[in-house]
C-alpha cells in the first residue's frame, strides 16, 4: 500500500476536526512514475475523499517531481512552474525552487510588489532557505536571492520541504519560516 494512503486518511481525519477547504504541497509529489495514470494512481486515489469534498491542492514541484506534473488538472498549477493565487486576505506565492532565474525573480518582485497591502503574503517552494536538517541543509543561494524580496515586500510566512521533516524556525529577518 503506498504511504500516500495513510496520509490521505489522516488529512481527512484531521479535516473533520479542522475543516480545511484547500491544500498547499511543497513538492515531491509523487514518486510512482510520470504518466498521467501514475499521477492518478499516486494522488488522485489516495485523495480520494478530500478531492471528492472539493478539497483544492495546489502543488509545487520538487526535485522528486517531473515537469509535466504541473499540467496535472488536481495540482491546480495550470501549466505553470511558478504562480499565485488568493484566499481571503491571504496572497499565496508557489515558486520554482529547482529552476529559479532571473524571469521568475523579475515575475516574483512584480508580484509581491503589485498585491493587496493588507494581504498576509504567503511563499510556498520545495528548497528551505533555513534548515537544520542533516541531508540537504539550508539552500543559501536560493536564500541570497530571494531573501531580500521576502523581506523589502513584507513575506510573512515560507513554507518549504526538501528535507521530508517537519521544522518550524525562530523568526528570521521577520519571516517565519
Amino acid at each position: 500500500e503506498l504511504p500516500q494512503i495513510e496520509v490521505g486518511r489522516q488529512m481527512v481525519r484531521s479535516r473533520a476536526a479542522f475543516p480545511f477547504e484547500f491544500v498547499i504541497t511543497v513538492g515531491d509529489n509523487l514518486y510512482t512514475g510520470g504518466e498521467p495514470a501514475d499521477f492518478d494512481k499516486g494522488f488522485a486515489v489516495p485523495y480520494k475523499a478530500l478531492l471528492d469534498a472539493g478539497v483544492l491542492f495546489y502543488a509545487t514541484l520538487g526535485n522528486h517531481d517531473k515537469t509535466n506534473e504541473r499540467f496535472y488538472k488536481p495540482f491546480n498549477m495550470n501549466g505553470a512552474n511558478y504562480y499565485t493565487f488568493k484566499k481571503g486576505n491571504v496572497r499565496f506565492f508557489a515558486l520554482d525552487s529547482n529552476y529559479l532565474d532571473q524571469r521568475q525573480t523579475a515575475w516574483l518582485e512584480t508580484q509581491l510588489r503589485n498585491a493587496s497591502p493588507g494581504d498576509w503574503k504567503i511563499v510556498f517552494l520545495h528548497h528551505p532557505l533555513y534548515s537544520s536538517g542533516r541531508y540537504h541543509g539550508p539552500a543559501t543561494d536560493l536564500r541570497r536571492v530571494l531573501e531580500p524580496l521576502f523581506v523589502t515586500y513584507g513575506v510573512r510566512v515560507v513554507f518549504a520541504g526538501h528535507e521530508h521533516v517537519y521544522e518550524r524556525l525562530h523568526p528570521q529577518r521577520g519571516i517565519t519560516y
